[in-house]
């Protein structure tokens, strides 16, 4: 199934700018505020538009954006990346989920980065362009502004700071972080921050943090040959000591055991 990008670019508006598709959006769009506000009407709704709100916008919709100050005396600023797309891949993966007008997500770093490595690809000239590469870069943005937008459907079940946790913890498992550094990220005290995570997901930062360690370490056990002191190291438990003892409480079995049996002893056989 074919894509095609029409379009994809960053756009930063500091005067009034206004674009209208009254009869009808002729692809789909997909854009996200990363700075300021504006607003938009789609299908005759009109939206405030701030940081992390995704839009997405499908062949035929009534679509109107503006972007002027939203309050007297104050500047106008905004800023967002868009990407026009059409194809008989992005007309599936529209269907295959619920695609709201309007979502708030996580525009994490990694989601931005990849947003803009496809740019950088779609401005190349055409004789240097890799079709194959932005096909995939285009299809990997799509799921992972789905996944985005499954995140932020389950946000509403818990609050959006410990949305935010769980990506700092899932970005920083496997070097050292403190609590205070989750925290900060999600814009708590460590007081708060440990308890709003307890609560929401039934265990400590470090115990998941802990669980995303000891999931790193089995895929180096199972699929490398480093030793289980590297594999300590680079999985974020520090010293072996530490390791063995985190692991063989969770598995019962020393992580040389567990190596040997499960997975032939690739590697160390320490026990």
């Amino acid at each position: 199934m074919k894509t095609d990008a029409l379009f994809c670019g960053y756009s930063y508006h500091t005067q009034p700018f206004y674009s209208h598709h009254k009869s009808g959006y002729p692809s789909y769009l997909i854009r996200l505020q990363t700075e300021g506000a504006c607003e938009a009407i789609v299908r005759g709704n009109r939206r405030k538009l701030e940081k992390g709100d995704l839009l997405l916008i499908k062949p035929g919709d009534h679509y109107e954006l503006m972007v002027d100050s939203l309050l007297p005396d104050k500047a106008i600023l905004s800023g967002d990346y868009h990407l026009i797309c059409e194809g008989k891949w992005i007309e599936y993966w529209w269907k295959r989920s619920n695609k709201p007008d309007v979502a708030r997500i996580d525009a994490d770093e990694r989601l931005l980065s990849l947003w803009r490595h496809l740019i950088i690809e779609l401005r190349r000239p055409s004789k240097e362009e890799f079709n194959e590469l932005s096909d995939y870069l285009l299809r990997s943005l799509c799921i992972l502004l789905e996944r985005s937008l499954k995140e932020s459907s389950l946000s509403a079940h818990r609050p959006y700071a410990v949305t935010r946790m769980l990506r700092f913890i899932e970005e920083h498992a496997l070097s050292s972080f403190k609590v205070e550094e989750a925290a900060a990220h999600a814009g708590l005290s460590v007081s708060r921050a440990v308890h709003l995570f307890k609560e929401s997901t039934g265990k400590t930062i470090m115990e998941y943090a802990m669980e995303i360690r000891l999931a790193a370490a089995e895929e180096r056990m199972k699929y490398t040959t480093m030793t289980l002191e590297q594999i300590a190291e680079e999985c974020g438990f520090g010293t072996y000591p530490y390791f063995h003892r985190v692991f063989s409480k969770m598995h019962g079995r020393a992580p040389g055991v567990y190596r040997r049996m499960e997975y032939g002893g690739m590697g160390s056989v320490k026990s």
